[in-house]
């Protein structure tokens, strides 16, 4: 292929790949840019280290049943290891949660964070990263998981419904409630 075409392909494909990374994840939550990567680059550089379990058993994760959507197909969170001395916690390098999947070799996959915020009555909706949290979300597990409010953060698999989506298509759960 002559030069000129080659460079003319290049820069096609490089113009593609911008208005790509620049589109909406979703459409309920716009675009993600660059600088909300980089405000989250400290989360992705604590929470690195709990891809290995036993980093967050220790650091006082405790795991939850695999929770999916029951009712309107929007697939699923996986498994929350939640510490609950983080929960409120607006801190990026602190999430109360740590989202697993199953790995289909009987271990378990690293899919993401979440930070959660008690919710009653006096408790105004956070807002992280340029995004308001979910909510208020009733409890659930047995109450182990307070009403709240919660942002996810796909940060190690892609979420094609977004990267701040509750509900994960592309993450399964062996069956509803699957203990943690």
């Amino acid at each position: 292929m002559p030069a000129h075409l080659v460079k003319a392909v290049l820069a096609l494909a490089s113009t593609a790949g911008l208005t790509l990374a620049t589109a909406p994840a979703h459409a309920d939550q716009g675009p993600v840019d660059a600088s909300v990567w980089k405000q989250l680059a400290p989360t992705v550089s604590a929470t690195a280290k709990y891809r290995h379990i036993p980093f967050a058993l220790a650091a006082g994760y405790k795991p939850n049943p695999c929770t999916m959507d029951m009712n309107g197909g929007k697939g699923a969170m996986g498994y929350h290891y939640i510490n609950p001395r983080l929960y409120g916690s607006l801190d990026p390098v602190k999430p109360a949660a740590l989202l697993y999947e199953d790995d289909g070799k009987g271990g378990r996959t690293l899919t993401g964070v979440e930070w959660i915020v008690k919710a009653d009555k006096n408790t105004a909706r956070p807002t992280m990263f340029g995004r308001k949290f979910e909510g208020p979300v009733t409890a659930h597990h047995n109450s182990t998981i307070p009403a709240h409010y919660s942002l996810h953060a796909w940060l190690y698999k892609k979420n094609p419904s977004g990267l701040f989506y509750e509900w994960n298509p592309e993450v399964k759960c062996p069956y509803p409630g699957a203990p943690g």
